[in-house]
């Protein structure tokens, strides 16, 4: 069983910062990509592979850093200069190399004007 626990979602103005974390637990043995995803079409906000390459949105390039600790098998997402159209449920994705995909729960981020 394998689970994945989001937290540091809130309430922000713009211009504020947040910063997400996801931990992995479980028998997860070889992780290939972790990421962050936001709203109901779960659309790709950013991701890391395991090599430490990294992969963002447009509208987020510059503003959003993702990074890794891969001891404790948590992927974070440090979010700066937040607009309210950042305004969404983010969830955290992680994919093995066995090929199964895991998603966390959600987590709130409401970015005020």
């Amino acid at each position: 069983q394998v689970q994945l626990v989001e937290s540091g979602g809130g309430l922000v103005q713009a211009g504020g910062s947040l910063r997400l974390s996801c931990a992995a637990s479980g028998s997860i043995f070889s992780i290939a990509t972790m990421g962050w995803y936001s709203g109901k079409q779960r659309e790709l906000v950013a991701t890391v592979a395991s090599g430490g390459s990294t992969s963002y949105a447009d509208s987020v390039k510059g503003r959003f850093t993702i990074s890794t600790d891969n001891r404790k098998n948590t992927v974070y997402l440090q979010m700066n200069s937040l607009k309210p159209e950042d305004t969404a449920v983010y969830y955290c994705r992680v994919q093995a190399n066995s090929g199964y995909t895991y998603w966390g729960q959600g987590t709130q981020v409401t970015v005020s004007s």
